[in-house]
């Protein structure tokens, strides 16, 4: 019989980078809770602060969250105050999305939350191998910046 292959899958840095984020999203996700706020709804609000006022259509693509997705995660934004859907500036037909003032205070909270989650992840790496390991993780990720 055979060796299980853990130890060759786990050698492997997909491995180990899924294993990196499922620890940082973990990490994230319990600090965000702590603030009653879930990671979609963080990404959205952060998306509405960064493009407000934005077409629900496209904060949507620009998250690539689903519509369908968008408008459940909208809905419970708007119902605790923290977003405003209006009619859209440029086309009345369609709705744009801003941050209430409520909303900018709480993403403000969870920003902070979020930024103590990921100084916790990269705990074992000093300030230099940070910066390193990050500009690496940009240059395999495909984002580029």
């Amino acid at each position: 019989m055979s060796e299980a292959p853990l130890p060759a899958i786990r050698s492997l840095p997909s491995w180990l980078l899924g294993r990196a984020a499922a620890r940082g999203r973990a990490l994230v996700a319990e600090a965000l809770a702590e603030q009653d706020m879930r990671m979609w709804h963080h990404v959205v609000l952060s998306a509405v602060r960064d493009l407000a006022p934005v077409a629900q259509a496209d904060l949507g693509r620009g998250v690539g969250l689903d519509p369908k997705d968008l408008v459940g995660v909208l809905n419970d934004l708007q119902a605790a105050g923290l977003v405003v859907r209006e009619p859209d500036p440029k086309d009345r037909r369609k709705n744009a999305v801003s941050l209430t003032p409520r909303g900018a205070q709480l993403l403000t909270r969870c920003e902070k939350a979020a930024r103590a989650a990921n100084d916790e992840l990269l705990a074992p790496l000093s300030e230099t191998e940070r910066e390193q390991f990050t500009a690496m993780l940009r240059r395999i990720s495909g984002t580029g910046h």
